[in-house]
């Protein structure tokens, strides 16, 4: 039997040679990357989210396309490559590029460098960077006899920084020139292969390589990046028992857990199988503890680049409808915030049909730190006045300390329907279902706002693992309380809840009609 205590999980780790050579657990995804040099298409491009494995990817395909057999020992590819021939590679990872164009720069002429100091190349001392670029990749051809293998790993690191800045387009014009060399020099090309995030089209990387082939939602690779229920099968049944035996939890609700919090992700309406992020779902592995591993990582520190008031507008990217040719073709700069928020997995593909997309959160870490993160703009408080009122709160509901989580939740709201003037286009109502909605979204109870009924539309509907909590808001002038409890009762708004194994608790709550805050509340058992 596997000893759990000598497994290494790769928490964190972006190279395949550090995997392979120091015996870390490799989910195999060697066939995929056998497939893409050899499917005949020699420009690709994949969009994937940050931190979902781009890097490992990368790694991997130019471990193999250097003819490293020893690393792939017992991997699928050694049933695919009979050649392992070792090809010359140019790796860029333009996340060391900075957010301007001298940085990006900089680092291009010490990369370049490099691969002159390998080539035995001396450059001109006045030669522009496209023309160095050029002189290496016909230097290795001639001195290897081989096609060169060029990958761009985060190709759109600096130009995400630098949008909306004065840099930007000094940025984009170290890329048209540099990166246009690509499309010159294809006789001398054996693959080249660019990842990023988002897209940014107006650079040469996509208009200069006109043959380049997008993957990012293609059936075939929907599976390249991330982790499948199947990888997790094959690949984590031990670290899965260690997580359930440390929290007692059952195997299959340490599984739904995980599921949960870090599964979802679709990347082809061909193929929708479920993808896990994948630095999330190994770091909980190998920490055993749920917990919000992707966002902490700084996921969500461009969104404020790329959509405006995204505190008002969360709840309508949780059903959102695209057009399939801004989803798949458009530039990230004017395909509107879904685009972003798609491209960045925030927010993922949930269905397709003849009319488009529909798109929306993949699961409840995501979900969870995007409302987090909006909570300080929407509360008009700075997050270090909030956190201690929303733990709190999260303690409060979770054990069922009706009284005192409502206090904490006043405390929370008080005046902010009223004093955020961001909210003025919205009913006083409206208003406070979007506040105490997102409130408890970030705390990371499951919720539900306007749930419908035969009976009835139940304004907010919060679950946690031990509770379902059924809440009717009401403003004081139109009937405050014994209105919110009397229609929870005339329309049977717990009935739908009695089979499940929670504890189903009714909420009616009166609210100040001028935005002044929660004024009283009485809870409602079913018993």
């Amino acid at each position: 039997m596997t000893d759990i205590n000598n497994r290494k999980l790769p928490a964190g780790i972006q190279s395949f040679k550090t995997i392979r050579e120091e015996d870390y657990l490799y989910v195999d995804k060697s066939d995929i990357v056998w497939k893409l040099v050899n499917n005949g298409k020699k420009y690709s491009y994949l969009s994937r989210p940050r931190r979902f494995g781009k890097s490992v990817l990368v790694d991997t395909l130019q471990t193999y396309l250097e003819g490293r057999k020893d690393l792939f020992d017992g991997l699928k590819i050694m049933q695919l490559e009979k050649d392992w021939k070792q090809y010359p590679v140019i790796r860029l990872d333009m996340s060391r590029g900075g957010a301007n164009a001298e940085t990006i720069r900089s680092y291009l002429d010490i990369r370049f460098g490099e691969y002159e100091e390998l080539y035995g190349i001396t450059p001109k001392t006045t030669a522009m960077l496209a023309d160095r670029f050029d002189g290496i990749i016909k230097t290795a051809y001639k001195k290897t006899g081989l096609k060169v293998a060029i990958l761009v790993d985060e190709y759109d690191s600096p130009l995400q920084h630098s949008w909306h800045t004065p840099e930007h387009e000094a940025c984009t014009e170290v890329y048209r020139e540099v990166f246009a060399i690509l499309k010159a020099d294809d006789e001398y090309e054996k693959i080249v292969f660019i990842t990023g995030i988002t897209k940014f089209t107006q650079i040469s990387l996509f208009s200069v390589l006109n043959n380049l082939t997008n993957i990012s939602f293609l059936p075939e690779y929907a599976a390249i990046c991330g982790i499948t229920e199947q990888e997790i099968a094959e690949n984590f049944k031990p670290e899965l028992a260690r997580m359930a035996e440390v929290n007692g939890w059952t195997l299959q609700e340490t599984h739904d857990k995980l599921k949960n919090y870090y599964d979802g992700y679709h990347f082809s309406r061909r193929n929708m199988i479920d993808i896990y992020n994948p630095f999330s779902l190994i770091n909980a592995l190998d920490t055993q503890e749920l917990g919000n591993f992707w966002a902490a990582s700084g996921a969500t520190s461009m969104i404020a680049k790329f959509v405006d008031n995204i505190e008002l507008r969360l709840s309508l990217f949780e059903n959102c409808p695209i057009m399939r040719n801004i989803l798949e073709l458009s530039d990230v700069t004017g395909g509107g915030a879904e685009l972003f928020l798609y491209q960045s997995g925030y927010l993922t593909i949930k269905k397709s049909d003849e009319f488009g997309y529909i798109l929306g959160f993949p699961n409840e870490e995501v979900k969870q730190a995007l409302y987090e993160m909006i909570l300080p703009a929407l509360t008009m408080r700075a997050e270090s006045d909030i956190q201690t009122l929303q733990s709190c709160l999260y303690r409060q509901l979770g054990t069922g300390q009706i009284d005192n989580a409502m206090k904490s939740l006043k405390a929370l709201i008080a005046d902010v329907p009223y004093s955020n003037k961001k909210l003025a286009s919205m009913d006083m109502e409206e208003r406070y279902r979007l506040i105490i909605s997102s409130i408890l979204n970030a705390i990371g109870l499951q919720v539900e706002v306007e749930h419908m009924l035969a009976t009835g539309r139940i304004d907010i509907i919060a679950s946690s693992y031990k509770y379902i909590y059924v809440i009717e808001l009401k403003l004081r002038n139109n009937g405050g309380i014994a209105a919110a409890k009397k229609q929870i009762i005339a329309n049977q708004y717990l009935e739908p809840f009695k089979a499940d194994k929670r504890k189903v608790i009714g909420l009616a709550v009166e609210l100040d009609e001028n935005g002044k805050g929660l004024i009283d509340w009485e809870e409602m058992k079913d018993e």
